[in-house]
């Protein structure tokens, strides 16, 4: 007797394919993981199994047409790894660092990157707002995490001037650029723009509002001082503080 398969669906297929490349097989594996210890653990919904794939991991893996090559990555929130560990499956030229406040979602992100082999993450446990050690990268992801002025606050500090913050926004995203443009300037960042990624490759792409980290506005005592997270293969990174958290996907 066999088990499910954790395959991406035949409607998806050749998506999948399309954006993971050889390195479907790992896809998948993190697809069981996700369907399986995810749920028992309480890092997805058990509803959410039956649409992993177009509704997550394509959803994610969409936006590495974003990443410029052998660029670093910070995912913010990152929670069961979405959009960074797809991002870091679907593209192993990136460098990224998952970005997360609870020991429990830390120590499964911590388990899939070994047990994936992907030694192009690393995760540290924190805050957004209290990663002030990480080094600057070239792109910051978020998913679901907070509304975009916020969003901008924590995330913006942590890429390098010209990089990008990259948030995966649903069909709010023109009402809130609309809304925090003006908080977004003040922060350092550029106009808004929204973007399409997957088109004519998912039956609905994936949205994302790219802001550019056009200048520093960080007063100096709180600048990142470049001494970076803790890159070892799946390590983690205890830190603490008291500002608001990214609320439970």
């Amino acid at each position: 007797m066999t088990g499910p398969s954790f395959d991406p669906p035949a409607e998806v297929a050749e998506a999948a394919t399309a954006l993971f490349g050889e390195r479907l097989p790992l896809a998948a594996e993190y697809a069981r993981r996700l369907a399986t210890d995810g749920v028992v653990r309480g890092l997805i919904g058990p509803r959410e199994t039956e649409r992993l794939w177009g509704r997550h991991l394509l959803n994610c893996a969409a936006v590495s047409e974003l990443a410029p090559s052998e660029a670093s990555v910070t995912d913010v929130g990152s929670g069961a790894g979405l959009p960074g560990l797809v991002l870091a499956v679907a593209r192993p030229d990136l460098t990224v660092v998952l970005v997360e406040p609870l020991a429990r979602r830390v120590d499964f992100l911590s388990e899939v990157v070994d047990d994936l082999g992907l030694d192009n993450v690393s995760v540290v446990r924190a805050r957004a707002e209290d990663a002030t050690d990480l080094s600057p990268t070239d792109v910051v992801t978020a998913r679901a995490v907070a509304p975009l002025d916020r969003l901008a606050a924590w995330c913006l500090p942590l890429a390098r001037v010209g990089g990008r913050l990259l948030a995966l926004k649903g069909a709010t995203a023109a009402d809130e650029v609309a809304a925090h443009r003006d908080a977004i300037a003040r922060l350092g960042g550029g106009d808004p723009v929204i973007r399409s990624c997957g088109v004519g490759l998912l039956p609905e792409p994936t949205t994302v509002v790219e802001v550019v980290r056009e200048r520093d506005v960080t007063p100096a005592a709180k600048r990142p001082r470049g001494a970076g997270a803790v890159r070892s293969r799946g390590g983690s990174r205890s830190r603490s503080g008291s500002g608001p958290r990214p609320p439970r996907r």
